[in-house]
Formats: structure tokens, sequence, C-alpha cells
């Protein structure tokens, strides 16, 4: 089973993906948990530190951003890092060119193309 987990401040996301991967989450093939800002996130991480395979995140978030996140991820996490895709509504290639340097397996806008988005999972994990 591949765990992923889902940082976003919008709470709605959790029942879409429940929904979206109905189908991978019954069969076993993936598990999803969720957390609501970058820090909800680094708290799971250390509560869980081998588990997590992929982190999807969203990059604008109050508090820590996704690109904060990302660059925390990086530096404490460095011998088994899970890969990031950075997930957001802008589409500015400032904000793309900024994750991919902090080392973000890859980017995706919103509203999210759940057809693209899982064959990305399937195909990385």
């Amino acid at each position: 089973m591949t765990k992923i987990l889902v940082v976003d401040d919008e709470e709605d996301v959790k029942s879409l993906f429940e929904q979206k991967f109905r189908r991978e989450i019954r069969s076993g093939q993936l598990e999803f948990s969720f957390a609501f800002s970058g820090e909800e996130a680094l708290q799971y991480l250390a509560e869980h530190p081998s588990e997590v395979v992929m982190i999807l995140s969203d990059i604008n978030m109050p508090g820590m951003s996704g690109i904060e996140l990302l660059k925390t991820i990086r530096k404490e996490h460095p011998l088994a890092p899970p890969q990031v895709m950075m997930i957001t509504a802008y589409g500015d290639s400032a904000n793309h060119e900024q994750a991919m340097l902090l080392g973000a397996d890859d980017f995706l806008t919103k509203p999210v193309d759940f057809v693209e988005l899982k064959e990305k999972l399937l195909q990385t994990l």
C-alpha cells in the first residue's frame, strides 16, 4: 500500500480525494492521510517517519506555505525523502520555478485534473 499525505487548508479536499480515489482506496492500492496546514503536515511526518512516500501540498496556505513546507521536508528528511508534488491555484512560472529548485518532484495547478493526477500517482509509485 502506498501512503500519500495531502496538505491543503481547504478541508473539503479530503472528501474530494476520497471520492475520486474510492476504487484505489478500497483495493488497498493507495492510502491517504490529510493535514490542513504545513505545521500539521510536519507533525504528521514526525509521528509517522517512514510511512509517507508521496506528499501532495498546496502552495498557498495560511501560516506555513507549501514552499516553506517543501524546504523543511528536504532539509529534515534527506535520507528517505518522500516525493513531493506541489499544487497551486496560481500557475505562474515563479511558483513553479521556486518549487522545482527546492526539490519538488512535480507541479499541478488547481482545479486538479484527477485523471491526470491518478495517472501520475500510479506511474510514480
